[in-house]
């Protein structure tokens, strides 16, 4: 099947993903411009009214980029809504995205059917992101327009399930739009889920690196001198699953190789569960897939080097199969 028109500007399949604090105007304005959708969570916006201040400073900035590059227009943004009962903005947060007919929401922690509804209403196409091939049925079920499945390795909230595993599954059964998500931080990775069956690439952890994320200084570091041995896999932040960076666990005063189970109950997105460190900002979040980035770049340069490494990988695929 092919993708939606939205995607017809992407000169890379990429999608940045919604980055939890580290993702705002600047870095998802940089990566329209450089041909990938940019996003980010609606609750990075903060207070609630910020959200209709951003939407506005991405959607002018990009229309005002598309009238001086006509040949080259920004790729599409997103919008990420977490639908969980915790979220008590959701409701708000659609509003103000049904104003600015935000093209793309991407839904995370629960799927609703009327949610999809409202986005298609306003002719917007959502995706909802998922670990394991059960949670993508129900998504599709209540009328999510494609799938991002969230394979083992992931940074932030993620499954286990191996992204080889988890997309053939998909495939047996849905042929319409999906971003993959797993260790993915080079333009060969792209070129993979490409080849495993992904219409797109979503890739997270490398953007923490971009000059333009609000991310601290410590933070960009800790993903430049990052490998997939630093990566530790606990509920203990938020009372879902996710990756982390050892180093942020460490530096919050605990041990990585003893973390206690959380009460997955007790779901908590900006608190640190059980400790005194927060989520996100003291515990970073973080992809096995960085040990392929060595510096710190600007979204666009960042843009165009995995552009260089897809090309290079796709020519060497060409020369395996002539």
């Amino acid at each position: 099947m092919a993708l939606p028109s939205l995607f017809d500007n992407l000169r890379l399949p990429v999608i940045g993903s919604p980055l939890f604090i580290i993702s705002g105007p600047e870095l998802v304005i940089a990566q329209c411009k450089a041909g990938i959708v940019g996003s980010f969570p609606a609750l990075n916006a903060r207070p609630q009214a910020q959200l209709d201040e951003w939407i506005h400073q991405i959607t002018e900035e990009l229309a005002a980029h598309d009238r001086d590059n006509p040949d080259q227009p920004a790729a599409p943004f997103a919008v990420n809504q977490i639908v969980h009962r915790s979220n008590n903005r959701l409701e708000e947060d659609l509003v103000t995205c049904a104003k600015w007919k935000v093209p793309l929401v991407i839904t995370s922690l629960g799927a609703r059917e009327d949610l999809n509804v409202a986005v298609h209403e306003w002719g917007g196409i959502v995706l909802h992101d998922v670990i394991n091939d059960r949670y993508a049925h129900k998504a599709i079920e209540k009328g999510a327009d494609g799938l991002i499945p969230v394979a083992a390795g992931a940074g932030g909230h993620a499954g286990t399930t191996s992204p080889f595993a988890l997309i053939q599954e998909i495939r047996t059964w849905f042929d319409g739009p999906v971003a993959l998500s797993g260790s993915i931080a080079s333009g060969a990775a792209v070129l993979s889920a490409q080849a495993m069956g992904a219409d797109l690439a979503y890739i997270g952890s490398a953007f923490i690196a971009a000059k333009e994320a609000r991310a601290s200084d410590d933070y960009k570091q800790g993903i430049v001198d990052g490998k997939a041995d630093d990566i530790v896999y606990s509920n203990l932040f938020t009372g879902v699953h996710g990756n982390y960076l050892k180093k942020s666990i460490e530096n919050a005063g605990l041990d990585p190789n003893n973390l206690p189970e959380s009460d997955p109950s007790k779901m908590n997105f900006g608190s640190g569960g059980n400790t005194a460190a927060k989520a996100w900002k003291d515990i970073w979040g973080c992809g096995q897939g960085i040990g392929n980035i060595d510096e710190v770049l600007s979204a666009g340069d960042m843009v165009a080097k995995l552009r260089r490494e897809y090309d290079t990988a796709a020519k060497r695929m060409a020369g395996l199969v002539g």
